[in-house]
This record gives structure tokens, sequence and C-alpha cells, in this order.
């Protein structure tokens, strides 16, 4: 895996070896990115079910103001920090203090329980499950998508990113998020989430 763009583009990351996960592949980030554009300019972004810190690092290459990574397994916690370390970016296990990069250990239900405890008011959350837990997933989007919890995760023109796969059904209301749009690609997909403005109309952070 390598960065694609930005001050750490080309860097290659640390392998994911014997840890059992799905990486984004740098086709998918690529296309992420080039959806999101210009906005991750000193966005605060959040990379839950982080595994390897690739699309978290990626959004801080690109200039992202602050990345908070979520992730559960101590060992893929550490091939992030790995990673951080590796590309000299300064982190710390995060204790409810702001920074440019945070690294939580914890489940994503808890990790952005953490935030919306904080008010963290993310421009953009990233939520990569591994495929055969979406139907958990879901349930955890609908916890987030209540209205006072979601907005003290997400900024008034937030978006909420997951990746799923390509043939998995992803409603197009979730709370008070609505699905602005849908991109496959492969196997892979992406829907994007943004906030229903009382004519109904979507307003997420990028144009989508």
């Amino acid at each position: 895996m390598r960065i694609v763009a930005g001050k750490f583009g080309s860097r290659i990351l640390k392998p994911v070896r014997d840890l059992e996960l799905r990486p984004t592949s740098d086709r998918l980030r690529e296309t992420l990115f080039n959806v999101i554009g210009d906005s991750v300019v000193d966005a605060v972004f959040v990379d839950c079910y982080a595994g390897t810190g690739a699309v978290g690092i990626e959004a801080l290459s690109r200039g992202a103001r602050q990345v908070i990574f979520i992730e559960k397994h101590g060992a893929t916690a550490g091939l992030i920090r790995a990673n951080l370390l590796a590309l000299g970016v300064s982190m710390f296990m995060a204790r409810g203090v702001a920074s440019e990069v945070e690294l939580t250990n914890t489940d994503a239900r808890r990790g952005l329980t953490q935030l919306s405890e904080r008010a963290v008011h993310a421009d953009f959350i990233f939520m990569d499950p591994p495929y055969a837990d979406m139907r958990q997933c879901l349930k955890l989007l609908e916890r987030i998508a209540e209205k006072r919890i979601a907005e003290r995760l997400l900024t008034a023109r937030g978006t909420l990113i997951v990746e799923h796969g390509a043939k998995e059904k992803v409603p197009e209301d979730i709370g008070v998020l609505h699905r602005a749009r849908v991109l496959k690609q492969g196997d892979s997909a992406l829907s994007f989430f943004g906030w229903r403005n009382v004519a109904g109309e979507v307003t997420p952070a990028v144009s989508l």
C-alpha cells in the first residue's frame, strides 16, 4: 500500500502481513479523495475501523488539520502507530485532548461515543467495517445518526462515508442523515451521507 498524494505521496506503508485485514485499496482510496477534493484541507477527519490507517494517513497527507483513528485490535493499532512514526508524525493515545493526530485503541461504538461526549464536530467520518460485520455497523450508524448525537459528531456540513460490499443493502436514510451518493468500484462501494435540511435537501461538506 502507498500514499496516493499530498506531502506523503508515494510513501509505502508497512504491510499487513498476518493481520486479518481487508485494507481499502489504493484505487478506491484515490477515488474517495477525488470526490472529497480540497474539502479535506484543514478538516477534522475520523478514520473508524481504521485498520492500517491508510485512509486517515491519506487525509493527513492531503492537508487535514486533525485525524482521529479508532481501531479496537491492539496489533492493528500498533501497525497504525508504526506507519505514523515511519512518516515522522507525532501522535499519542487519545486522552481527551485535541492534537493533530490521535489513535484510540477501542471499538467503534465506544470510540464514537467518546468523540460525541467531546463534541468533536468532524468534517468527515469514514467507516470501513469488516464486510461480515456490516449488520452490526448499521446498528451503530442508527445510533450515531440520532439528532442529539450527530449534532455533536458532525459539523453542519459534515459527511459520513461508509465503505461496504457492492451488493450490500445500505439504507437511503439513517436517522437525520440521507445518502447523497453511492459509488461502486469492483466488489466495494462507498456511500456518502449528509444532513437533511428542512426542505429535505442534503447538505454534505462536499459536492456530491
